[in-house]
């Protein structure tokens, strides 16, 4: 190991030598010009400082070589006067690659030769140094025009990214915009379609226009008035002008402190009825203009796509309001036809009848249920009951020919049973596809038995002196007008003085939920309730029978009730001695004998047979079915 070059530096010759010393010395280390550089200039800076301090002595120590074949110089300068105010001992080190030399470089030369040397190493020294600089400066401008491209892409990428951000965000805002359009539309077709379905759901056209106020305010309208040309004039109703404009130009009026500029809408100044809010008229036109619809802005102005929303339902409105208007006058047309094919009872002998007629509540308030009653030459009473399938004027028109029909061929034979065969015959042959269930009662004077034939209809009822109730529910023949020959079979009922019997149809019984039988149980029921004292008003026990079969809910079919009733025999006679004596030529007939002392009139077809006395109806079970009645076949 090379010992440790120690020198003391006292003047400026001396730490020039030394200065040489440390080049050959880190030159011979092949230290890298620049760390040389470095290493000598910080090591002449020292040495200048202690030389004005009075001078430093100088160690130059060559350290072993390390693990990766590197040897270190270190360099200590102390100062030679040590005091308060010395500089601190000054240590460098340098680190070369090279192996140590043998012999370290000595230095021998003149002041003038040590100057020149020192001149050549310095600027050898500052050489190195300005070429690495140079190489960092064009590794620097190297740089700097890449980062300078960099920047330029990075600018271009940015202007990309914002141009694309701004794009993606103007997408976000239509796609925004058009959710909010879509979403809009959606609850305005939404509204309209509930609201027309609301408008046309009734055919009454007191029950449209009061939806329309439910149905608008406060969302669509602050107020809502519908002016009906038809309906009449009122001097406290005072009508805007834009609704005189629409009812008279048959278009829409928008009246306003501005222009609303709304599609398909005519502009016009405030309304002196509005004059803070818009007001816009609808007319209620379908073939022509019936009436005009006016709503008052729920804010400062009507919008454009509720405008167009509400002329349409406006137009919906129109159509509901005609429909209803139509079908009342349909059905104003369709029941007084019915009425007018109607009997009017008309007081019989020793008998009281009640009837009832309930149409549809849906569709035109007319239908083929129809009762009848009517007196026969021999003194009998024919009451009928009948049903023609299907509602509307065609069941009403089959109705009235089976009515007519039915009361001609009476006339030429009394006999329940062929009176149905007839009226069979003549719907299969004039009426096909089309049928009709019926009930024939013929009561005699003083008999004390009903003959009776049905085609199709629900069994009659009985309700005995005593309040039981029996059903005539002997099987029925073929409804009328089935594409098959059938006769029919007369029955036989006891139907003793105070008796009751009950002709109805299916509409009073038959339940689409529950069936015909319920409804048939719960008549014999409402029968068997009544008491002596309430027959005596048999109209009053039509009503309360009425009351717990139907209801006031709507109904799908018609409901008719014929309620016959024998009077007891002192009730025959106080009616007999009531009624005016008839006198010759007043066009009266006769006074009858007593009906209670007269035997059955013989029948047309035959002889009725007497009942059994001691085969008496059955009676009403309360908790259970209905008994059979006692059949008796008549010749007929």
């Amino acid at each position: 190991m090379t010992p440790p070059e120690v020198r003391e530096v006292t003047s400026v010759c001396e730490a020039a030598r030394a200065r040489i010393f440390a080049a050959h010395l880190t030159s011979a280390l092949g230290a890298p010009a620049v760390d040389r550089a470095r290493f000598l200039t910080a090591l002449t800076e020292g040495l200048r400082e202690h030389l004005g301090r009075g001078g430093a002595r100088l160690t130059l120590d060559i350290r072993p070589p390390a693990s990766d074949g590197t040897v270190l110089l270190h360099a200590v300068s102390t100062p030679l006067v040590q005091g308060p105010h010395s500089p601190p001992p000054q240590e460098l080190a340098i680190s070369c690659p090279g192996a140590v030399p043998a012999h370290p470089p000595r230095t021998h030369s003149t002041d003038d030769a040590l100057h020149a040397e020192a001149v050549l190493a310095a600027d050898e020294e500052s050489a190195a140094v300005l070429r690495q600089l140079d190489e960092t400066e064009r590794q620097l401008r190297l740089h700097r025009e890449e980062l300078y491209q960099t920047n330029q892409d990075v600018l271009a990428l940015h202007a990309e990214l914002d141009t694309a951000a701004r794009t993606q965000r103007d997408l976000l805002d239509a796609e925004r915009a058009a959710r909010g359009q879509a979403e809009k539309a959606r609850r305005l077709l939404t509204f309209l379609g509930d609201a027309s379905n609301a408008v046309s759901a009734s055919l009454d056209q007191e029950d449209i226009l009061r939806c329309l106020p439910e149905l608008l305010v406060p969302d669509y309208a602050s107020h809502v008035d519908v002016w009906l040309f038809d309906e009449p004039a009122d001097s406290h109703d005072a009508r805007s002008a834009a609704a005189v404009a629409a009812a008279r130009r048959e278009r829409p009026q928008h009246a306003g402190p501005r222009p609303g500029g709304l599609p398909g809408v005519d502009d016009l100044p405030p309304s002196a009825l509005s004059p803070d809010r818009p007001l816009l008229c609808l007319p209620l036109a379908v073939r022509h203009t019936s009436g005009v619809l006016s709503l008052t802005a729920p804010g400062d102005r009507f919008d454009e796509d509720t405008t167009v929303m509400l002329v349409e339902l406006a137009h919906r409105t129109a159509i509901a309001l005609d429909n209803a208007r139509r079908y009342e006058q349909h059905r104003t047309t369709a029941e007084a036809l019915q009425r007018a094919l109607l009997t009017d009872l008309i007081p019989t002998d020793g008998i009281h009848l009640a009837a009832r007629y309930l149409p549809a509540t849906r569709g035109l308030n007319i239908g083929g249920d129809w009762y009848d009653a009517f007196q026969q030459p021999d003194g009998s009473l024919m009451t009928v009951v009948g049903d023609v399938t299907g509602h509307g004027l065609r069941a009403a028109v089959i109705m009235g020919q089976l009515r007519t029909a039915l009361r001609a061929y009476a006339v030429e034979d009394g006999s329940p049973a062929h009176i149905l065969t007839r009226l069979h015959r003549m719907l299969r042959h004039q009426q096909p596809n089309l049928y009709a269930t019926a009930v024939i009662a013929r009561f005699r004077p003083g008999d004390p038995q009903v003959v009776w034939a049905a085609a199709g209809h629900p069994p009659a009822m009985v309700r005995s002196p005593d309040g039981t109730v029996s059903v005539l529910d002997t099987r029925p023949g073929l409804m009328l007008g089935v594409p098959l020959p059938f006769e029919y079979r007369n029955h036989t009922a006891d139907l003793p003085p105070g008796s009751t019997l009950a002709l109805y149809t299916d509409g009073l019984v038959e339940r689409r939920s529950q069936g015909i039988d319920p409804g048939i149980k719960l008549l014999g029921h409402g029968l068997a309730a009544l008491s002596t004292a309430d027959l005596e008003d048999l109209d009053g026990c039509a009503e309360t029978l009425l009351k717990p079969l139907v209801h006031d809910s709507e109904r799908d079919d018609d409901v008719c009730l014929l309620l016959c009733r024998t009077l007891p025999s002192a009730d025959r006679r106080a009616q007999r001695d009531a009624a005016p004596a008839a006198h010759p030529g007043s066009g009266g007939e006769p006074p009858r004998p007593d009906l209670d002392d007269a035997l059955p009139c013989p029948d047309p077809g035959g002889t009725l047979p007497r009942p059994d006395p001691d085969d008496t109806l059955p009676h009403l079970d309360s908790g259970g079915a209905l008994p059979r009645p006692r059949e008796e076949a008549a010749q007929g």
